[in-house]
C-alpha cells in the first residue's frame, strides 16, 4: 500500500506542477458556521469547477507526447466538458463533446464557446458511452474521460493537495463523488499526507450507486438515469480506476448520502450564509457536514463547481 501511495501521489505532485501554469489556485476560505470548519471553494476554479485540473493534466500530457493525437474526445454533462475544451484549445487540439440532450443549457454554451464541436442529439446518460465509442472509431479521436483514467485522477489530486498544505492538520476531507475522480485523486493525496485522516465522498440518496459500491466491494450500477439537483454526478457507475484506488484498496473510509432538501438547504447556505456561487453538486460536501454526517473533527470541504443553473438556484433560494 505505501508503495502505491508513494507511487500515485508522485504523479499528483507532478500534475500540480505541470498545470500551475493554466489553472487557478485556489483558496481554502474560513467561515462563520464553524471555526474550524475549511471550504477549498473549487467554483473560483477556471471554467467555474474542479474538472480544470484533470483535464489540463491529461490533455498536456497528451500533447507532450512524441505522437500527439489528432483530436481529444470526452462525454461530460458539462464540467468536464468545458475543461476539455479549454485544455484542448490552449494546445491547439480539436475538442468533440457528447453531452445528455437535456444538460444545464449553461454548461453548453459554455463549452461550444470554448471552440468544441458539442455532439447532444440523441445522447443519453443511459446510451451516451456507446455513442462515444462510435465516434472514437469514426474519427480516431483520443478519449479523455472524465474519471477513469491514471492523468484525470492525478490532476484532480491536486485539489486536497492544496488544501492540505493550506491546512495540515484537518481530520477529514469530504468530496463530491459521481464517477470518483475527484473523490480517488483526493484520498491518494490525503492518505499520503497523514493515513489516519477521514476521507469521505458525498453523493446524494437518488443516485447511490458509490455508497452500494463501498458497502458490497463491488462496482454497482444505476439501472436507470437519477432525477438529482446535483446533476454533475449523474454518472451510472464509478470507474474502474476509481474503484482501485477507493475501495479495493479501502483508501476511502465512508460514503454518506444526502437527500435532495438536504442540497437544496446546503445550496441556500452556500448562497445566502457563505456567499459562495456554488452548484448543487459542488454543495454535496457542504449538506453532508449540515446535518452532522460527516466524522467528528476539523473538517475540510471540497465544493467542487458552481457553474449552477441560475433558474434552478433562484427556485432553491426562494424556497421557505
Amino acid at each position: 500500500m505505501t508503495e502505491f501511495l508513494n507511487d500515485h501521489f508522485e504523479q499528483v505532485r507532478q500534475a500540480a506542477e505541470r498545470i500551475s501554469p493554466h489553472i487557478r489556485r485556489t483558496p481554502t476560505l474560513c467561515t462563520d458556521l464553524d471555526p474550524t470548519l475549511r471550504l477549498k471553494p473549487e467554483c473560483f476554479q477556471i471554467t467555474g469547477s474542479f474538472k480544470a485540473r484533470g483535464a489540463f493534466n491529461a490533455v498536456l500530457t497528451l500533447a507532450a507526447a512524441a505522437h500527439p493525437p489528432p483530436g481529444v474526445i470526452t462525454v461530460s454533462s458539462g464540467n468536464h466538458a468545458q475543461a476539455v475544451a479549454l485544455a484542448a484549445k490552449t494546445v491547439g487540439l480539436p475538442a468533440v463533446i457528447l453531452i445528455p440532450f437535456d444538460a444545464n443549457p449553461a454548461k453548453v454554451a459554455a463549452t461550444k464557446a470554448l471552440g468544441a464541436e458539442v455532439i447532444q442529439q440523441g445522447i443519453t446518460f443511459a446510451n451516451r458511452e456507446q455513442r462515444l465509442r462510435e465516434v472514437m472509431a469514426e474519427r480516431n479521436l483520443v478519449l479523455v474521460h472524465p474519471f477513469d483514467d491514471w492523468d484525470v485522477i492525478h490532476g484532480q489530486g491536486t485539489a486536497a493537495l492544496e488544501l492540505l498544505r493550506d491546512e495540515p492538520d484537518l481530520d477529514v476531507i469530504a468530496a463530491p463523488v459521481g464517477g470518483g475522480g475527484l473523490l480517488s485523486g483526493s484520498t491518494i493525496s490525503a492518505k499520503h499526507h497523514r493515513p489516519g485522516i477521514n476521507v469521505v465522498g458525498v453523493e446524494p440518496a437518488a443516485a447511490a450507486d458509490a455508497y452500494r459500491s463501498w458497502k458490497s466491494r463491488s462496482i454497482q450500477s444505476l439501472e436507470a438515469s437519477p432525477t438529482t439537483l446535483a446533476d454533475g454526478v449523474r454518472t451510472m457507475s464509478i470507474g474502474v480506476r476509481n474503484f482501485e484506488v477507493m475501495f479495493a484498496r479501502g483508501l476511502v473510509d465512508e460514503i454518506v448520502t444526502v437527500s435532495e432538501d438536504e442540497i437544496a438547504g446546503a445550496v441556500k447556505v452556500a448562497w445566502s450564509r457563505l456567499h459562495l456561487a456554488v452548484e448543487p453538486t459542488g454543495a454535496l460536501p457542504l449538506a453532508a457536514y449540515l446535518t452532522g454526517k460527516l466524522p467528528a473533527g476539523r473538517a475540510g470541504l471540497i465544493l467542487s463547481g458552481g457553474n449552477a443553473n441560475l433558474g434552478t438556484v433562484a427556485t432553491l433560494l426562494g424556497r421557505r
